[in-house]
């Protein structure tokens, strides 16, 4: 899947009636044939909905970075769409002007499907119009093919909610300001509503540490814009400055601990994007041959090389993930691959995968060549791609490149589990946490010692049960001997 940057909106250009017609006249006069092409006299372009990534089927669209009638210049951020993965910024692949935005922001489109079209120049502007006019009317009459998910639920003109970063700065919303959902809410998941924000305002309010919920968009469709953001940032430092100390500690408390939204029971909620992909991936997997294999590793060792790197910013989930792919380096089965049912592959990078949960769904950041990265660049990479997840920016390529699997639940308290396997990968492993357990020692005496469960899913067309064992063998000895970690 190509990075953001090789992503362009924009097809060949589609001839506009006046185009066709001075051509026709051009050539059915009778006579000889012209000597050259007629000239084409407009370019009115459809911009696509893309598919940013290779399970994705439709797209919502966020906000338009630009409005009807702006212009544009190659490569520059148009459209933020929403796919089954990530929220995305779109760039344009030619010059010209928005002329028709024809899938308004929180509606949902086909891929390959037109959401606006663009006009080579000014003049033709009237006429992309007068096409997408023409297109809504046929598209209405053979039935709806983008439904606005905002307008399923009654919502003040500017369908706000509140971002998750940032709470406790955040000032309370001005009195002239719609009231807005506390940040507890899943921004993807209510309604299937989502902060309308140009992708800039979205960076400055994360700078400024604006809470975008509470901020009135005066953009075309309520869309926040970067003046929005720091207006409300202006206002927030005024607020500080006047505000008693002991009244500061008061409104503070009442940010930090705002009402619950309101959830009606027995209401039926669509899926958001992410959801509906989560979904269609775990009905496929049941097309899968799996079987379950679990290990008991003892990771008092781990554990205290963990205690005298972590102040170096090492993470356990690096240190996880360090010592699953020095073991798959060993047992290239365990990282192979069946796709089509006849044959497999032995993939040639070992990139781990790692479920995080997000805001309205679940996604696998990848550390990719995580054998050959040393553990405090792995650990550094690791914090990126939460970062980015959880703000919905990683490229395609960060999540949809993995090999294997890790399921950690063991920060829950969860001791063991089963995970299910993603489709196109031959083994996901879930980690439990790490417990103090009472076991006997190898000269017969008792003795308490940490150990954590592991069970590996694996497909088995593909990996066998001897497989994972020696595989599990290999990690137990890394793990509990990790020294080679570092190195």
């Amino acid at each position: 899947m190509a990075s953001l940057a090789s992503i362009h909106l924009g097809t060949p250009f589609l001839r506009s009636p006046v185009s066709l017609r001075g051509r026709s006249t051009a050539g059915g006069g009778g006579g000889a044939a012209p000597t050259r092409p007629a000239r084409i006299q407009a370019k009115i372009r459809e911009i696509f909905m893309p598919a940013l990534s290779s399970t994705m089927t439709e797209g919502k669209i966020v906000s338009w970075a630009k409005a009807e009638g702006d212009k544009l210049a190659k490569g520059e951020s148009v459209v933020v769409v929403e796919s089954d993965k990530a929220d995305m910024d779109v760039e344009t692949f030619y010059d010209g002007y928005l002329a028709a935005i024809m899938v308004e922001e929180g509606a949902v489109a086909a891929v390959g499907s037109a959401i606006a079209l663009l006009a080579e120049t000014e003049d033709e502007i009237p006429l992309a119009r007068s096409q997408a006019a023409s297109s809504s009317a046929t598209a209405a009459s053979d039935g709806p093919t983008a439904a606005p998910l905002a307008a399923e639920t009654p919502s003040p003109p500017s369908p706000l909610e509140t971002a998750p970063e940032a709470l406790s700065s955040s000032p309370p919303p001005p009195p002239n300001f719609s009231p807005v959902a506390a940040s507890s809410a899943h921004p993807a998941s209510e309604g299937g509503r989502r902060t309308i924000a140009t992708p800039y305002a979205k960076k400055l309010a994360k700078d400024l540490k604006v809470e975008l919920g509470s901020v009135a968009g005066s953009g075309p469709m309520g869309r926040i814009v970067a003046k929005d953001v720091e207006a409300a940032a202006a206002v927030a430092a005024a607020a500080t400055v006047s505000t008693a100390p002991p009244k500061s500690v008061s409104n503070s408390s009442a940010v930090k601990a705002p009402a619950s939204p309101a959830i009606q029971l027995g209401t039926v909620v669509p899926f958001t994007t992410m959801q509906g992909a989560v979904s269609k991936n775990m009905v496929e997997s049941l097309s899968v041959p799996t079987f379950r294999v679990g290990y008991t590793i003892t990771t008092n060792a781990l554990d205290d090389l963990y205690k005298k790197i972590k102040s170096k910013g090492v993470t356990m989930t690096a240190l996880l993930a360090k010592a699953t792919a020095m073991a798959l380096m060993k047992h290239p089965v365990v990282n192979s691959s069946c796709r089509d049912g006849k044959s497999f592959t032995y993939n040639s990078s070992i990139n781990i995968a790692v479920a995080v949960a997000i805001d309205g769904g679940l996604i696998t950041p990848v550390l990719q060549d995580a054998d050959k990265v040393d553990i405090y660049s792995l650990s550094r990479k690791w914090k990126e791609l939460v970062d980015k997840a959880r703000d919905k920016q990683l490229q395609p390529h960060e999540y949809n490149t993995g090999t294997f699997t890790l399921s950690n639940l063991g920060m829950f308290g969860v001791d063991r589990f089963d995970a299910i396997l993603p489709p196109g990968t031959g083994a996901i492993m879930a980690v439990g946490a790490s417990q103090p357990t009472v076991v006997a020692t190898k000269d017969g005496r008792i003795g308490l010692k940490s150990q954590m469960q592991v069970n590996v899913t694996a497909d088995h067309r593909v990996i066998y049960g001897a497989d994972l064992a020696a595989f599990l063998q290999t990690l137990a000895k890394i793990i509990e001997d990790p020294e080679e970690l570092t190195l």
